[in-house]
């Protein structure tokens, strides 16, 4: 199951641990200026944030990384797969099964049809 919603879910601590951070930051140091959205958040959490920018530090960099992994991998697999050369795709099987373990199942089925059609399977 983690492997389906891996991505929204890496995305939405991403875009948390940003507001977060953001919020502690305009807490801590900006609280004279009126920055829109900021101003408010941070006055909503008052001494939250603290902790938040705490956790904005931790979620921030975990979300970018699981987000940028995904990316990566898919924008590999995709361009692996669009080769029509039998010999390229048997030579990276093992990489690319592998690779597909930890992405939604749609790629594994892509992989699979892909394979069927140069007659690896």
């Amino acid at each position: 199951m983690w492997r389906e919603i891996r991505f929204p879910v890496s995305l939405l601590s991403l875009i948390i641990g940003i507001l977060f951070f953001l919020s502690g930051i305009v807490w801590l140091f900006l609280k004279k200026y009126n920055i829109p959205l900021l101003t408010d958040l941070s006055n909503c959490f008052k001494e939250w944030n603290y902790y938040l920018l705490i956790i904005g530090l931790i979620l921030s960099p975990i979300g970018g990384w699981y987000s940028y992994d995904y990316i990566k991998k898919r924008r590999y697999l995709i361009e692996e797969i669009k080769t029509g050369r039998k010999s390229e795709l048997a030579r990276k099987r093992g990489e690319l099964e592998k690779l597909v373990k930890s992405m939604p199942r749609k790629y594994e089925e892509m992989l699979r049809n892909k394979e069927e059609e140069l007659g690896l399977r």
